[in-house]
């Protein structure tokens, strides 16, 4: 975990001097072209009106610059200072320039906490101990810097920087890889501006977290984009996310490291489901960030996002002079989701006074080839999509490409589009990318083009869910669901159970029961007789288990039997789960033989909580049984939630017609499988400091009752003090 987790966001003012300064000194700059020192002088050279600095002893002048021999001989005390040394001279000139209270740092130098070495990783620590000390904000080090676009300064080596148009735009770049943020900086060679693109490296002090919390409190930013591999912190990462929604600027975010080949082993289904992925997917689903899947959808999305405005209807128009391309978006739309309603009557006859009678008056529309021939077409017919109340907004593939017909027409749409009240989406599927007309489309403001059909309507579907969740999210309350004395019997039932353990099944259901979740019957036995007798109390059928915490996955250890239905069955199963137990190697200890009601019909939900390193408490919730590997159908969630919001989760899955009542089943007791979620995660919450994973698997939900048949919890390992 980096040192910079653990406290609270940087405000915008306390970046101000490191992002936004006035006055920059280059320690390390040089007149060799090419150097990252020559680099960073010329960076800063595209249109800043503050004072530059070059230090180097050996030179002069550089780049027209008056060049110092130390950071002591500059006139004044920069806002911000830039080192381009070698990392051996780093802490010391951190140090002097903290001492004279220079305002920030941008520390290229690497070797440090990314090598691993105990030394070089103890540096890293004592340069964000001097940024807490000194209120000096520290950008890196390992980084490539910052690209402030509003104020024309690039405090960054990037080659190929001051090649750029200097477009200054509303999207705002937080990018982990300086070498991907620079990919997406380029997009200004097609027309996108940038407010910011900021890379923090090995992030000792300033993050992603605060980086993002300062473009939210920037003017010229209208819509966040980052790309990340993680955050130290995920509760400032949720802080500073959730002021972007409550500021209406969408957090476009593309998370690298999916893959959960790192992931440790699970003891539980809840462990194996609930990965970091799922946790940031969580985490983005509570804050609004808008999360794309592919590198390529980073800005198209983006850009769309600072440019539609707040969708007026729930639908999507698709206008296509190809049948052929309005297949496609049929297909697309349908295998994302995404609406696409019928023509309203009066939109089918605005279409009916231009189209041919072969094309069609549908939705996706097919104004057929004949809108080569009548270039108004075109404008008429997206007119009629746009004043239908149905439609949010119009997707217009295009796919031929001729000059000079081409051109003519992208400017044409694009004045048409810049007299309607809805978005346009352009999708250009021909192969030559800078085809004819491109060029318009990329460069005007009036409309988005796109170059792919599923990323457009991907584009679609986040902008409108986006907008429909906002509101709740923002206004969003967990009023509590279980007693308040519910907190103190769960923690005199953790405070007798060891650290870093796995309970016993009777354990796990105790501490599920204190919050008030519904578990089985069941009674401890040491004997046949006693087992026997519990039977008789509890009602045949009876389930037979051995009690163990030193057996978590007691089916596939023969330890469970099943379906008991007299007292002979319950003797036999009782001999045969010993002798199972004894063949174990160990063998185990077990406390005793549990013996429990036999829960028969209803649908088997698994629910479970993993506490996530970043984000505390994941929930997840599927399909019960071996189902839940097998179908792989869950709906996660960051605890607590509320019974709404877990019904919410239930009515997500694929196997909510099940629960709902399918082919004349009565449905399950939803609200009552809901409180039991809720529940659930209202424990795992309150008791994050004590809890790994608590799985529950099966929860049966029938028409009258919901009860946990079985439940694992897992301890956490004392921390180091």
């Amino acid at each position: 975990m980096s040192s910079s987790s653990r406290r609270p966001l940087y405000a915008a003012n306390e970046m101000q001097r490191l992002i936004r300064p006035r006055s920059v000194a280059i320690i390390g700059a040089s007149n060799t072209p090419g150097t990252f020192g020559y680099r960073t002088v010329q960076n800063c050279s595209f249109g800043f009106t503050g004072k530059v600095y070059p230090i180097n002893p050996r030179h002069a002048e550089i780049l027209g610059h008056a060049c110092y021999a130390d950071i002591d001989s500059l006139p004044e005390i920069p806002d911000s200072v830039v080192l381009s040394v070698p990392g051996d001279q780093v802490l010391g000139i951190i140090e002097k320039c903290a001492a004279l209270g220079v305002g920030g740092a941008v520390i290229y130098s690497s070797g440090f906490l990314e090598t691993g070495d105990t030394d070089k990783v103890a540096q890293q620590r004592r340069l964000a101990d001097i940024a807490r000390a000194s209120g000096m904000r520290i950008l890196g080090p390992n980084c490539i810097g910052i690209m402030n676009f509003v104020d024309r300064v690039g405090l960054s080596f990037q080659p190929g920087l001051n090649e750029l148009p200097m477009i200054t735009g509303p999207i705002g770049l937080a990018v982990q890889s300086g070498a991907l943020g620079f990919i997406l900086t380029q997009g200004m060679q097609r027309g996108l501006g940038f407010s910011y693109n900021i890379a923090p490296g090995n992030s000792c002090d300033v993050d992603i977290c605060d980086l993002i919390n300062f473009m939210v409190d920037d003017d010229t930013t209208r819509a966040i984009a980052c790309v990340f591999e993680g955050v130290a912190d995920g509760e400032r990462f949720l802080q500073a996310t959730q002021r972007a929604l409550a500021a209406g600027k969408p957090v476009v975010a593309y998370k690298l490291g999916r893959n959960e080949l790192s992931r440790r082993t699970a003891a539980s289904h809840t462990g194996t489901l609930t990965g970091s992925n799922a946790a940031y997917d969580a985490a983005f689903e509570r804050a609004g960030v808008v999360r794309v899947d592919d590198f390529e959808a980073v800005l198209e999305t983006a850009a769309y996002f600072t440019r539609a405005g707040k969708p007026t209807a729930k639908g999507i128009g698709v206008m296509s002079a190809s049948g052929g391309a309005a297949v496609m978006a049929a297909d697309k739309a349908d295998e994302l989701g995404v609406s696409l309603p019928p023509l309203a009557p009066q939109t089918a006859a605005a279409m009916r006074e231009k189209m041919p009678d072969f094309g069609s008056s549908a939705n996706p529309c097919d104004i057929t080839a004949a809108s080569l021939h009548d270039p108004t077409m075109y404008g008429h017919c997206i007119t009629a999509f746009a004043n239908d109340p149905s439609f949010a907004a119009v997707v217009v593939p295009m796919f031929s490409v001729f000059a000079p017909s081409t051109v003519e027409r992208a400017k044409y749409l694009c004045e048409v589009a810049a007299g309607l009240d809805k978005p346009i989406c352009i999708v250009w599927l021909n192969e030559w990318l800078q085809g004819p007309g491109s060029e318009v489309y990329e460069h005007t403001q009036a409309l988005t083009m796109f170059r792919s059909m599923k990323r457009c309507l991907a584009t679609l579907k986040a902008w409108l869910g986006y907008h429909e969740q906002r509101q709740g999210l923002l206004t969003r309350k967990t009023s509590r669901v279980s007693d308040r004395a519910s907190v103190q019997t769960a923690r005199t039932l953790l405070a007798r159970q060891k650290a870093g353990a796995t309970l016993s099944e009777g354990a796990s259901k105790a501490l599920l029961a204190s919050y008030g979740i519904p578990v089985t019957r069941d009674a401890l036995a040491q004997a046949e007789d006693e087992a026997v007798s519990a039977a008789r109390t509890i009602g045949y059928p009876v389930v037979l288990k051995a009690e163990s915490d030193a057996i978590p996955h007691k089916t596939e250890a023969g330890v469970v039997h099943l379906a008991l239905a007299d007292e002979g069955a319950v003797r036999a199963a009782f001999r045969a789960i010993k002798a199972a137990v004894a063949r174990l190697p160990g063998p185990p200890a077990i406390a005793g033989i549990s013996v429990q009601e036999m829960v028969t019909g209803g649908i088997e939900i698994m629910a479970g909580i993993n506490n996530d390193a970043q984000f505390g408490p994941v929930l997840v919730v599927g399909m019960g049984g071996v189902q839940v590997e097998v179908l792989c159908d869950t709906a996660v969630a960051l605890a607590p939630v509320s019974p709404a919001e877990a019904l919410a989760m239930l009515q997500s899955l694929k196997g909510y017609r099940l629960l709902s009542g399918y082919r004349g089943a009565k449905a399950v007791a939803l609200d009552a499988l809901a409180d039991a979620i809720a529940r659930l995660s209202e424990l795992a919450s309150e008791h994050r400091e004590r809890l790994v994973e608590i799985d529950v698997n099966p929860l049966v939900a029938r028409a009258d009752r919901v009860v946990a048949v079985d439940a694992l919890v897992v301890t956490a390992a004392r921390k180091e003090s």
